[in-house]
């Protein structure tokens, strides 16, 4: 869908999309007088909702190719290292390539941080565990 021929339609559509609500939308849209009802009102239009999606949609794709190219980018720095750590009996150069896969499981929710803030007793004890999370699939990534 091409950009919306009302700036202000457009505008509103891009600030939604951002996540801003409704009325915040309407008003650094341009509208003078923040007005909920003319907000909700707005995203109801056909036009502007697609509009929202398509923008929401085309970040969605951006961060999918992110998330990848830091994957790739920790896998080639942990293999480098690895390499390095059997070639050389270099320790420090094992532990960057141990983090870095960490660092991969992490970004690709293999591993969960999670934090049980209950003790024994009742009070706040903020003690972290790491829970690994079995792979879907066959295992290499693809399901």
């Amino acid at each position: 869908m091409p950009i919306l021929k009302n700036p202000k339609y457009e505008k509103f559509a891009q600030e939604v999309a951002k996540g801003k609500g409704i009325e915040e939308a309407y008003r650094l849209a341009g509208y003078e007088k923040p007005h909920r009802q003319n907000a909700h009102r707005l995203m109801t239009n056909d036009d502007i909702k697609a509009r929202v999606a398509e923008i929401q949609g085309r970040a969605a794709e951006k961060a999918v190719v992110t998330v990848t190219m830091i994957t790739e980018r920790l896998l080639d720095i942990a293999e480098n290292c690895d390499g390095l750590g059997r070639d050389e009996g270099n320790v420090k150069a094992f532990g960057v390539a141990r983090q870095a896969y960490v660092d991969v499981a992490k970004l690709n929710g293999l591993i969960i941080d999670r934090q049980d803030h209950t003790s024994s007793d009742g009070s706040m004890t903020p003690p972290t565990r790491i829970e690994l999370v079995p792979l879907k699939g066959n295992g290499d990534g693809t399901n």
